[in-house]
């Protein structure tokens, strides 16, 4: 017989874990291995104008902004100095110093919330005095631009990691979303690549690569690599963007992190096949009628296949899943987050919508017996232990 009193006692329970874990997110940093606020920002023809000044402190726009990651606890999210693939040619480098010219607009219309950061060090003096750290990781070597040199320009520039290419194979080396193997891995002036960022002390990141690269990356760095936002493969069968359990091993035997990506399509395969499906059926469904998808008249049609197909989401279990599977295989020592929020639209998991619902994921790690301690090490530890390795190994 059903005993009122064991429902009081759950919900105490719920209560007691929510409270922990609002207090875990605010006691510890929270850093965040990818957030495309910048690129975001750019897209949105941001400018540090008057109108403007409120922009990222509070808005509806995006995954991210002050007052939004205030109350999520998220204390140094890597901004993405994200670069396309079409710019692999030409622009690269002018586009990446756009951005970081952006960023630091940002931190000197608002001293007193955001700093552009290059070390945990730099990190734990901010957090002391409420500030929001802005550690930046460059998406896609691109702007590299065959010149070693400009490793050292970018590192100057406050890049903290580089990520080695994005959805297609570039100059340094091959993409895990590109099906033509230029180098089978690492390209010839790639290898000199990883060897000058261990010198000038930037993290290399292995998200976006193929597997060949990985491997190849691991043979030849010197200290440990990061995933800065990727997922198990194990939960998402053939997708060679997320990590396969031998990966996490070596990974783990590099010392490195891999930082989970809260993208819906990262977390589940399943999931992700069912919206696939359905959006091939809206184009077949559109297409027959003769419309266009951005025909007005095909509104109607897109809002009534929608509410009998919504489009379905992951949730915050899913990716407590992920970092369950990353722990079983590398260990904890492995693990951080890497949400890439203002990178996957509208695919976030339901629980982590924005940068205010970290602590909905650490209150899922509470209540599947994660240790204070452990959940400290994913929320910034791990991270910041490699990120001290790379800066360490140049003194």
């Amino acid at each position: 017989m059903f005993c009122a009193c064991n429902k009081s006692l759950q919900t105490a329970q719920k209560h007691t874990f929510q409270q922990q874990a609002n207090d875990l997110a605010h006691q510890f940093i929270i850093t965040d291995g990818h957030v495309d606020l910048p690129y975001r920002l750019r897209v949105n023809n941001f400018r540090l104008e008057k109108e403007h000044i409120g922009i990222p402190v509070q808005t509806d726009d995006g995954d991210f902004d002050y007052v939004r990651a205030k109350r999520g606890g998220l204390d140094a999210p890597f901004m993405s100095i994200y670069i396309p693939s079409s710019y692999e040619e030409h622009g690269a480098k002018a586009l990446a110093d756009s951005l970081i010219d952006m960023l630091e607009g940002i931190t000197m219309t608002h001293p007193d919330k955001f700093s552009i950061s290059t070390s945990p060090q730099q990190v734990f003096d901010n957090f002391k005095k409420g500030i929001i750290s802005l550690p930046m990781g460059m998406e896609n070597g691109s702007p590299i631009g065959g010149d070693l040199t400009n490793i050292e320009y970018f590192k100057k520039r406050g890049i903290s990691y580089i990520t080695l290419t994005h959805a297609k194979n570039n100059h340094i080396c091959d993409s895990s979303y590109d099906t033509a193997r230029t180098w089978n891995g690492l390209s010839p002036f790639g290898r000199e690549v990883i060897m000058e960022m261990n010198r000038t002390g930037i993290m290399v990141d292995v998200s976006h690569v193929s597997d060949s690269t990985f491997y190849q990356v691991l043979r030849l760095t010197k200290v440990p690599v990061i995933a800065s936002h990727s997922s198990c493969r194990i939960f998402t069968p053939g997708f060679e963007r997320n990590m396969d359990d031998r990966m996490l091993q070596k990974l783990a035997a590099n010392g490195g992190v891999i930082q989970i990506n809260f993208g819906s399509s990262f977390l589940d395969g399943e999931l992700q096949q069912i919206n696939d499906q359905n959006r091939a059926n809206l184009n077949k469904l559109l297409s027959e009628k003769g419309v266009d998808w951005r025909d007005e008249k095909a509104k109607p049609i897109i809002e009534k296949f929608h509410r009998k197909h919504p489009t379905l989401y992951s949730d915050v279990k899913k990716v407590a899943d992920h970092i369950d599977h990353a722990v079983k295989i590398a260990g904890i020592n492995h693990v951080g987050l890497g949400s890439d929020f203002d990178g996957v639209g509208d695919s976030l998991p339901t629980g982590l919508k924005d940068v205010s619902g970290y602590p909905n994921l650490i209150e899922e790690l509470l209540k599947r017996g994660y240790k204070v301690p452990d959940i400290e090490k994913i929320c910034y530890a791990n991270v910041f232990r490699v990120w001290n390795q790379a800066i360490d190994f140049v003194e």
